[in-house]
């Protein structure tokens, strides 16, 4: 969370929040209910014809390293300095490449986005197994559901998108699948709950939230319970969950930017955040960020040699003071 002393308002010290998501990245101030922009998480070069993703799995180090340094001096100083909000798309949430694949090399990624939103849809447990079964059909004997009619997404004045039935009720079933290892977005959920302490599973499992673009696909919440419910009745799960109760709270903000929220919320907490923060001089002198995710790092002066000055922190990443 990168401080910038001339974006806030009386010389202000404002925590600049970023979500960076594969698709998208939202963009705001700390303390706001809404994020100032939601642009693509790409850049251009000149001497490439298309645009950069910024998120990518197959690049080394030093080529995210660029990258991103380039995204954000752009969201700095061309989207937060100079206020051209007014250009920003819309996030419609996390875009993969199994959304319509057939179209991705034609279609603009924002517009596929659009058509997944619009036209997609998850099915019920039943419905989804029975896609499944049809999709690898191993014996021959499975038969597929009767797919939803077609649609026609207009691209512009001239073209028109033919969305087959078939697409729309199966590009999402890919979450559902378990693969060879048993993995899919229901058990990533159960696993994470029993590598926790079992004595807070309980509290757990009874506080979800989930967020992200594709969370708002009609469908995806019921078919999500449905699937956690009949995997936790497996072996796997029964004896070691010490629960069987689940619920999914209702964020307070759109799923495809609570977690932005989150962060903004975060930064607005002055108490908090002092301790939570790094100043430029700590991060140059240690090449690092630590992990206050982990409750089992070591304090932060625990990682200097001893009678050693440690560089300092942030005393104060968000100010009051007129």
């Amino acid at each position: 969370m990168p401080l910038y002393e001339g974006l806030g308002s009386g010389g202000e010290k404002t925590a600049v929040v970023i979500d960076l998501g594969e698709a998208f990245t939202k963009c705001g101030f700390a303390g706001e209910t809404g994020p100032r922009c939601i642009i693509p998480s790409e850049i251009k070069k000149s001497d490439v014809p298309k645009p950069i993703k910024v998120v990518q799995h197959n690049i080394n180090t030093e080529e995210l390293y660029s990258y991103l340094k380039e995204f954000i001096h752009m969201l700095y100083f061309r989207e937060l300095e100079y206020q051209l909000l007014e250009q920003c798309t819309v996030d419609t949430g996390l875009a993969k490449g199994q959304s319509l694949p057939s179209v991705m090399g034609s279609v603009p990624e924002d517009i596929v986005e659009d058509i997944k939103v619009r036209t997609c849809f998850v099915s019920d447990l039943q419905r989804g197994l029975k896609i499944q079964a049809a999709k690898f059909n191993i014996d021959g004997s499975a038969e597929r559901p009767s797919p939803p009619p077609d649609v026609d997404y207009p691209l512009d004045g001239e073209k028109i998108l033919h969305v087959v039935g078939s697409i729309r009720d199966s590009v999402v079933e890919i979450l559902f699948e378990q693969d060879n290892e048993e993995t899919s977005v229901a058990t990533l959920i159960l696993d994470s709950l029993i590598q926790c302490p079992i004595d807070t599973r309980k509290q757990l499992a009874e506080n979800l939230v989930v967020i992200g673009g594709t969370a708002m696909l009609p469908g995806f919440l019921h078919r999500l319970m449905a699937e956690i419910r009949h995997l936790v009745e497996k072996p796997k799960y029964r004896e070691v969950l010490a629960t069987k109760t689940f619920k999914v709270h209702t964020p307070p903000a759109k799923p495809n930017y609570v977690a932005w929220l989150g962060g903004a919320i975060f930064g607005a907490l002055q108490d908090i955040l002092g301790s939570r923060s790094v100043s430029r001089d700590y991060y140059s002198q240690t090449g690092r960020v630590p992990d206050w995710c982990c409750l089992s790092n070591p304090p932060l002066e625990m990682m200097f040699d001893v009678g050693k000055a440690p560089p300092p922190l942030m005393k104060r990443a968000f100010s009051t003071e007129k």
